[in-house]
């Protein structure tokens, strides 16, 4: 009996070793797996949303060429290529020939700092900003030596954000041919994301990944669909008034944009400028130009966010600021979808819990008064 009790115990050991080993390779495997993705990851989220958004407009592409999907992924490649690289080339052109006229007339001794508007009226940091100024119309060269500590961690900020930039378009080249090879395997991707998410949720599973397939086409288009549209007017609108920098300018704008905050905070500085430096009528128009850009929103949003998907402003904040933290810009519209995506199927999730749960003390209530019938 105690051979029998020993072998049995040893047998168990045994087992319990082997899973051991099992699990751990397991995840030996994974960890490898992700190790090697991993510079792909980003790209590749980036892709899924590119081509769950695109896909009707793939689907004409599709039709025009008659089904030969080949054709239809290149020139969905092309295209989105044009419409990605022609507004950077046009923004980036005006950047740095705005750096160079101002370097150019900083050495030369031609930049003159307009003398400062009275803000004193402005709560805590008007008469701080107003001194500033006014040393700047009279001693440029004094001030920037006084500040150049805080003038070198801008630098510093300034040159990480263009390398952080340009590793996000580089992130976004490949992501649109990836997104391409997507939509021309459709049918294959379909199958697996129906699998798995089977595999994940059950019954509930394939109503998710439909659902996941609407908030992504709403908040790519209510959202980033709208920070670009409102950059891009706002880009040309400095463009044509004369802004320097306006490539810069439209960059932020985008950002700002896409995290709710809006494009006014660059608009009025430009509005403020374009005032001193150009004609009554040219201010006036941009002025006005200004506005229409700024509160477009209110009427594109509505249009392109609808059918269903509500989502709370916190909610594209806090992925917007958070994937921007984590992966850079690519992050900034990365983070926004993917959290807005987890909590509406959180509350797919919640909703659906509580209505089961509504039905059973339903079911229980009816079962009693039958019970109690006579």
């Amino acid at each position: 009996m105690n051979k029998r009790a020993v072998s049995h115990a040893q047998l168990r050991t045994d087992l319990v070793v082997e899973s051991a080993i099992r699990i751990a390779l397991i995840a030996a495997m994974l960890a490898l797996c992700y190790w090697i993705i991993r510079p792909f990851l980003i790209p590749i989220a980036w892709a899924v949303i590119i081509a769950v958004a695109s896909w009707p407009g793939y689907a004409h592409l599709l039709a025009l060429f008659r089904g030969r999907r080949g054709l239809a992924s290149v020139a969905f490649v092309l295209i989105a290529l044009v419409v990605l690289i022609l507004p950077i080339v046009m923004l980036s052109g005006t950047l740095i020939e705005g750096t160079q006229d101002l370097a150019r007339r900083f050495d030369h001794g031609g930049f003159q700092v307009p003398s400062p508007p009275d803000l004193s009226h402005i709560p805590l940091v008007g008469e701080t900003i107003q001194s500033y100024w006014a040393e700047a119309t009279t001693n440029l060269q004094g001030l920037l030596h006084r500040i150049e500590p805080q003038l070198k961690a801008l630098g510093r900020w300034i040159f990480e954000f263009a390398t952080t930039a340009g590793i996000g378009l580089l992130h976004f080249l490949l992501a649109i041919v990836i997104a391409a090879v997507l939509m021309a395997k459709r049918e294959i991707g379909s199958s697996v994301t129906r699998a798995v998410a089977a595999r994940l949720a059950g019954k509930r599973g394939e109503r998710l990944a439909h659902l996941a397939e609407a908030v992504v086409r709403s908040v790519t288009r209510g959202i980033l669909g709208v920070a670009v549209i409102q950059s891009l007017l706002a880009g040309l609108g400095m463009l044509v008034a004369g802004v320097p920098a306006a490539g810069l300018w439209a960059l932020l704008a985008l950002l700002l944009s896409t995290i709710q905050l809006g494009v006014f905070p660059i608009l009025l500085p430009a509005a403020i400028y374009v005032f001193y430096h150009a004609s009554t009528t040219t201010a006036m128009l941009f002025l006005i130009w200004s506005i229409i850009v700024g509160s477009i929103d209110n009427i594109l949003k509505p249009i392109l966010l609808g059918r269903g998907v509500s989502v709370p402003m916190a909610v594209i904040f806090i992925g917007a600021i958070g994937g921007f933290i984590s992966a850079g810009i690519i992050g900034l519209f990365v983070g926004s979808v993917v959290l807005t995506l987890g909590y509406e199927l959180f509350m797919a999730w919640l909703a659906e819990d509580v209505s089961a749960r509504s039905a059973m003390e339903h079911l229980d209530a009816h079962t009693a008064d039958a019970g109690d019938a006579p």
